[in-house]
């Protein structure tokens, strides 16, 4: 393998545990430092090149594939260089890793966004030969984030997520109060982008099959905490089925009580109540029984103090 040069084409060839990555994903991994934007223009105006032939960003790669490289640039003066961060780990083996994701970071690059949790850890972790985003979590929502260090975990992971297999929980305030102590909401949800380009959810017929399962964790006197249980993975889906419910979740800048949210600002409250605390699935590799949490953050906890302060249970 030739290593990668900054001022002239370099050939590299993929290795066993690259086998099936997308060349997109690949390249963003391996050319440490380069705008992901310079990394599809090259990969767009047929620069890269897969066995002598053109490849376009979704293109599968296998072991023993040779890449060619153009020259490349390190970021420019006005563009975002990865920074290299590391955080709260909640287990990690040679095949896996699980992370306590802050809010306020997004898992990935994209959407106006220069960097996430992905390349972050990339970055500060050359040690990583591979790892790849399990599943995803809203930038405002912090808790549990798998990620994968092994091609084999990875489609086992992505296997056992099509199955519904993992037990993900999370922890809401919602504002209002629930009608039951448990509840099945099972509304379709259809994505789509708002004129000004925002991904937005809605309650929609002709939307995806929807399945959340909450249960009342404790009342206040104008908020409900509730634990969500996912039996689906859609976007937004925890945000939605709650606003659609009548008790949108406290801080949330989408879906809910846009006013509302201002007053709790004031009050501590800064961001969307919604942390991803609790995990439980066989290993991808061995199958023994994992149980994973993460306690809510310390800003989500001095809020139910508050209210338990301010207003009495009811």
């Amino acid at each position: 393998m030739t290593d990668i040069r900054k001022d002239s084409v370099s050939f590299h060839q993929v290795g066993e545990e690259a086998a099936g990555q997308r060349i997109d994903n690949y390249l963003v991994r391996l050319l440490k430092g380069v705008p992901k934007s310079h990394i599809y223009r090259i990969l767009r105006s047929g620069e890269v090149r897969v066995n002598k032939g053109r490849a376009d960003a979704s293109r599968r790669l296998e072991a023993g594939d040779t890449l060619r490289i153009p020259p490349i640039r390190l970021a420019e003066r006005g563009e975002s260089v990865v920074p290299g961060a590391t955080f709260p780990v909640v287990y990690e083996d040679d095949a896996m890793l699980v992370i306590d994701k802050p809010a306020g970071v997004a898992v990935h690059g994209g959407s106006g966004v220069s960097f996430g949790v992905i390349e972050q850890l990339r970055r500060g972790h050359p040690e990583y030969r591979y790892l790849e985003l399990v599943h995803r979590l809203d930038r405002e929502t912090s808790g549990l984030l798998m990620l994968a260090k092994k091609r084999s975990a990875l489609v086992k992971l992505h296997d056992m997520m099509r199955e519904n297999v993992p037990d993900k929980r999370y922890l809401a305030l919602g504002v209002g109060h629930w009608n039951a102590q448990t509840k099945h909401v099972k509304l379709p949800l259809y994505k789509f982008t708002t004129a000004d380009g925002e991904r937005m959810v809605k309650v929609a017929e002709d939307g995806l099959t929807a399945h959340t399962i909450f249960n009342i964790e404790r009342r206040f006197r104008d908020f409900t905490l509730v634990e969500a249980r996912l039996r689906t993975g859609r976007t937004h889906q925890i945000r939605v089925h709650m606003a659609a419910n009548g008790c949108p979740i406290a801080g949330d800048e989408k879906y809910g009580d846009f006013a509302l949210n201002k007053t709790l600002a004031k009050r501590g409250l800064k961001r969307m109540f919604l942390h991803a605390w609790r995990l439980s699935l066989p290993h991808p590799l061995t199958g023994a029984p994992l149980e994973l949490s993460a306690t809510l953050p310390p800003e989500l906890q001095r809020f139910l103090d508050i209210l338990q302060n301010d207003e009495p249970n009811v």
